[in-house]
């Protein structure tokens, strides 16, 4: 509208009625930019990765929760606990299992990244393969914390919730000398043992951590004789399991029993988790282990499996490691929720864990040796009832 250039007063009346439609003018044009602000915003958000929420209201957004297999009840009970205690404090979930196969739990963590998910809670199933996917996750501003399964080679993870994994292997290389009666390394002892070394699987960080601590144990009884590798397989990569699985544990040690004993016996085995030591197990039964003339050597584990924890009980898995998956969640869901909150998660370990990209802040959990004289510890612990190790 042109600006008047008369000078000629206008009437009172007319001036009068003009008055009430400025503020209206401005009404107009304070509620077409608020309309423009609320446009721009959504777009913003929408290349954020169309997030729904307010970036300074948390609850009710959604927690992608990614898990490696359904193969292992541990890892059904992990991903279970997690869902139900992230929902209890008023988070939704998307819990997704990648059945092992890597290019599966790419996919979907690309899919909760593309619905928008506000965080990630994942356990790698190759700690080395999500480079990428992560690197997509940051520029979405999306937290990433790593599960129990430290994953590597991005300086895109927040913060990594685990257990004590160089702990784990000491108790379970502890647990071989105590079984062994060997107190302390001596050469020329004339007491020796034959035993077996079992790693878990080549892309799984914590293989690293498991191994190193039972070697710190055991090393010193290798090098005093009192310990044999009658296969010589001493090196982590000669042990290595894929994927942890019992089935290629089986073969392996079927190979080493046919190769290595055959008029001598396996004390001890080494195994870093139950799935292995069950496989294992179904090895040396075969080969004729397991009789009163001839008894099952000392074997390890890992998790507290129920199978494994009813083999205990029988007699025939020696030992496992407990490691109370439920308060690992419990830790999980806490620094989540902090970490959406603007707040700083609490962490004990801010110097262990290097991921090759950084050293990721870290909450370890203690691991607890299990054998059948303590079993009842679970049961105690509300981990399993009666009913189910009967």
């Amino acid at each position: 509208m042109r600006t008047r250039t008369s000078t000629t007063p206008r009437p009172p009346a007319a001036a009068s009625a003009r008055r009430p439609r400025r503020p209206a003018r401005r009404a107009a044009a304070a509620a077409l930019g608020l309309l423009l602000a609320a446009s721009v915003t959504a777009c913003g958000q929408e290349a954020k990765g169309g997030s729904r929420y307010h970036p300074d209201s948390a609850k009710g957004s959604t927690i992608g929760i990614a898990m490696p297999t359904k193969s292992s009840e541990r890892w059904i009970a992990d991903g279970e606990n997690m869902a139900k205690q992230f929902q209890k404090a008023g988070y939704r979930t998307d819990l997704q299992y990648g059945d092992d196969q890597v290019e599966n739990q790419v996919s979907q963590i690309e899919n909760m990244i593309t619905k928008g998910d506000r965080l990630l809670v994942i356990a790698a199933i190759d700690g080395r393969a999500l480079t990428d996917v992560l690197a997509r996750a940051h520029d979405q501003g999306i937290r990433v914390i790593s599960y129990d399964r430290l994953i590597l080679g991005t300086p895109y993870v927040d913060y990594y919730a685990s257990f004590d994994n160089e702990r784990v292997g000491r108790l379970q290389g502890q647990y071989i000398l105590d079984r062994l009666g060997l107190k302390k390394p001596e050469k020329g002892s004339g007491h020796t043992y034959n035993i077996e070394l079992f790693a878990g699987s080549s892309d799984d960080n914590n293989t690293k951590y498991f191994w190193n601590g039972a070697m710190k144990v055991l090393k010193p009884y290798f090098d005093s004789g009192q310990l044999v590798v009658r296969s010589r397989q001493t090196r982590m990569n000669q042990a290595f399991t894929l994927r942890w699985d019992g089935g290629t544990a089986q073969k392996r040690m079927d190979d080493l029993l046919t190769k290595n004993y055959g008029t001598q016996d396996v004390d001890a085995v080494l195994s870093p988790y139950d799935g292995i030591s069950i496989g294992v197990l179904s090895a040396l039964k075969s080969a004729g282990y397991g009789t009163k003339d001839h008894p099952l050597p000392v074997v390890t584990g890992q998790d507290a499996e129920l199978a494994s924890v009813k083999s205990i009980i029988r007699g025939e898995q020696t030992q496992t490691i407990f490691k109370d998956t439920r308060k690992l969640a419990a830790q999980a869901v806490q620094m989540g929720n902090a970490v959406l909150n603007h707040k700083k998660p609490e962490v004990n370990n801010t110097t262990d864990y290097d991921n090759g990209k950084r050293i990721v802040p870290s909450y370890l959990l203690d691991p607890v040796s299990i054998d059948k004289s303590n079993t009842k510890l679970l049961v105690d612990q509300g981990y399993y009832t009666k009913k189910q190790l009967s």
